[in-house]
């Protein structure tokens, strides 16, 4: 790809392992100055001097369980060093299990470390894209948004709420040069998804194996995703040549999702 994102800055978020990390690396190639962010400063330690160019780079340690704390690691960070042109929203999903059987907290702590937190992003960080009049806000949900998975009922939920923020979202900002996108990113080989096979396993009684064999066979590509290929799809859409893609949920899910 060429993308000539050089000068631009970029902040991932859960940027030490699986889609997050791909886009990160993605995006460094691509000529961007990349600022990680994530809980686990080791793993943010090692995946910034892994990128190309890693004096090019840096991070920030933050837990989206503390939106508080988030906030004014942000401010600090961009007062002291520099806006952002693009925003990469990546957090873990919430555990899986029916909705009916969701306590209330699973609720208020996916709303909080999702869309509470994307929202103190969005808030930090627009000023700078509006001075600049160019921005790239992606979040990264679930094709759950377009139909929900059984056995997900807190996920499901909270990523329909993001889906329809971020539509709002895209309406109000698309006068000042800066777009907002959804990625819907099908089954990925992740450890996420493979928790997901877990949790799976000990509610139904079926075997990991077997779950991992029928997913693979619902989807017309008849295997899982990498977080590489999730990650192109991401870079684009920061890219200037997606200039006039905005509002949109992009299903990058091997044919999986039955609508068009």
């Amino acid at each position: 790809m060429n993308f000539n994102l050089k000068n631009k800055y970029a902040l991932v978020c859960g940027s030490t392992s699986g889609i997050g990390k791909a886009t990160a690396f993605i995006l460094a190639e691509e000529g961007a100055k990349v600022t990680l962010v994530a809980r686990n400063e080791n793993k943010l330690k090692q995946v910034c001097a892994a990128l190309p160019n890693p004096e090019l780079h840096n991070y920030i340690v933050a837990d989206f369980s503390n939106p508080e704390d988030l906030q004014q690691k942000l401010e600090t960070y961009c007062a002291t060093q520099h806006g952002f042109h693009i925003l990469i929203n990546n957090t873990g999903g919430p555990a899986a299990g029916p909705i009916f059987s969701a306590t209330l907290q699973a609720f208020e702590t996916a709303f909080t470390q999702h869309l509470k937190c994307n929202h103190i992003l969005v808030q930090t960080l627009v000023p700078f894209m509006k001075e600049v009049n160019y921005g790239r806000i992606i979040n990264i949900i679930s094709t759950s948004v377009k139909q929900p998975i059984d056995g997900l009922g807190v996920s499901n939920t909270i990523r329909g709420a993001v889906a329809s923020w971020s539509k709002t979202l895209s309406n109000e900002l698309g006068p000042f040069g800066i777009t907002v996108n959804n990625v819907l990113p099908g089954s990925t080989a992740t450890q996420r998804l493979f928790d997901i096979f877990k949790d799976t396993a000990k509610i139904t009684g079926q075997t990991e194996d077997e779950i991992i064999e029928e997913s693979a066979k619902s989807i017309p590509a008849h295997r899982f995703a990498t977080p590489k290929e999730i990650a192109n799809a991401i870079v684009f859409l920061a890219s200037e040549q997606a200039s006039y893609i905005n509002g949109i949920n992009l299903p990058v899910d091997g044919g999986r999702i039955k609508s068009l």
